[in-house]
C-alpha cells in the first residue's frame, strides 16, 4: 500500500516510520543483459551463463548497480509525495551490497524514513532501504539515500 505525504509538514511527520515493502521482482537473464548493454559492464558473472554456472555464484548474478537500480520503481511503489514544487534525489551516504541476485531470484525493497531535517527551501529526507532476496539470509543491497522536496 502507498503512503501519500502532502506538503511538507506531511514529510517531516514520516520520520521513523516503517514504509513497509513493495511487491516481489524476478530478476532475468534479459533484464541483466539490457543493463549490461546500457552500461557497458559486460563482466560474464553477469552475461555468460555457461561459464557463470562453472563460478563462485553457480549462475549468473545480477550487476549492484542493477539492484540499486531498481529501487527507484520499488520506492514508488511505497511513498508519494504531493504538494511540493520538486523532489530530487541528493545522494546516497552509504551503499553496500552484503548478497548477490542470483537470476531468477526475487528482490522486494524494504524501506523506513530514518530523519527528516529542513533545509533552505524545504526538507531533507534520509531513508534506510534494504533490498531483500526471497529466502535469503542476507539483503542483496542496503543503502541510505537522501532526497529532497522543496516548497
Amino acid at each position: 500500500m502507498t503512503i501519500t505525504a502532502d506538503g511538507i509538514e506531511e514529510i517531516k511527520a514520516l520520520a521513523g516510520r516503517d514504509l513497509g515493502a513493495s511487491g516481489w521482482l524476478e530478476i532475468t537473464q534479459e533484464r541483466i543483459d539490457a543493463f549490461a548493454a546500457a552500461t557497458g559492464d559486460h563482466q560474464w558473472i553477469h552475461v555468460d551463463p555457461e561459464r557463470a554456472a562453472a563460478g563462485p555464484f553457480g549462475r549468473t548474478i545480477a550487476h549492484g548497480y542493477l539492484t540499486l537500480a531498481l529501487v527507484i520503481p520499488f520506492f514508488n511503489e511505497l511513498l508519494e509525495v504531493r504538494g511540493v514544487s520538486m523532489s530530487v534525489n541528493y545522494g546516497l551516504d552509504r551503499v553496500r551490497f552484503p548478497a548477490p541476485v542470483p537470476v531468477g531470484a526475487k528482490i522486494r525493497l524494504a524501506a523506513r524514513v530514518g530523519e527528516v531535517a529542513e533545509v533552505t527551501g524545504g526538507v531533507q529526507m534520509a531513508l534506510d532501504f534494504t533490498v531483500e532476496v526471497d529466502g535469503a539470509e542476507k539483503p542483496a543491497c542496503v543503502a541510505r539515500p537522501i532526497y529532497r522536496h522543496f516548497l
